[in-house]
């Protein structure tokens, strides 16, 4: 079972990214927040996300 991503936006109204694994586990995450999604996914692109 591949791991599931999440993009969401966080208090701030900033939008993150999160790497869960299939054990419910966050293995990854975005170091910052991000004012457009696009740019969110960009940068989870280049953290391995093929979505």
């Amino acid at each position: 079972m591949p791991d599931k991503w999440e993009f969401y936006k966080d208090p701030s109204s900033q939008w993150r990214w999160r790497r869960i694994a299939p054990n419910g586990r966050i293995v990854g995450s975005s170091s910052e927040g991000y004012h457009n999604q696009s740019d969110c996914i960009a940068n989870a692109k280049r953290n391995g996300y093929k979505g």
